[in-house]
């Protein structure tokens, strides 16, 4: 009987540095997406609960100790505070992101800085506002050019 003797090529010990640091080398751009999770929260993270115990006829000191500093404030037709949450998601890094969720807790108050009532806003309640449109929407019809030259001959 004749053996066959299978010959496996071997790594020198010159070439198994070398190797290891190509293969570090091809996975370090993949280390960026390791742990990333998608989310992104925006503003103040708003507590339902602790918006439920904001209650009529609070001052606006205690107002101040449950919720804590407004994301901003309005003295426009009254004093109101507004604290506004806004979560992202994305599945990669480079994919584009997607408002999932969106909330404005609003605390309006009286004269004397006394809690006159507390709205909850939701994206339900928002609406989309494209900010580069660059165009002005007008009420009246739309004229075009060669309307514009005909009525200029009484046509």
């Amino acid at each position: 009987m004749v053996r066959q003797m299978r010959v496996f090529s071997t790594i020198s010990v010159a070439q198994a540095p070398l190797r290891i640091a190509l293969g570090l080398a091809l996975a370090a751009p993949l280390a960026g997406c390791l742990g990333y999770d998608g989310v992104i929260n925006h503003g103040a993270v708003i507590d339902q609960k602790r918006v439920g115990e904001v209650k009529t006829g609070m001052d606006a000191q205690q107002v101040l100790s449950t919720l804590g500093t407004p994301s901003t404030t309005s003295t426009v037709g009254g004093d109101a505070w507004y604290y506004v949450s806004q979560r992202i998601e994305r599945s990669f890094a480079f994919m584009p992101q997607e408002v999932t969720d969106q909330h404005v807790a609003a605390v309006y108050f009286d004269k004397n800085k006394k809690v006159q009532r507390v709205a909850n806003y939701g994206m339900e309640d928002g609406k989309p506002v494209n900010f580069l449109s660059r165009t002005t929407p007008v009420p009246a019809a739309e004229y075009h050019l060669l309307q514009a030259m005909m009525s200029k001959f009484g046509m």
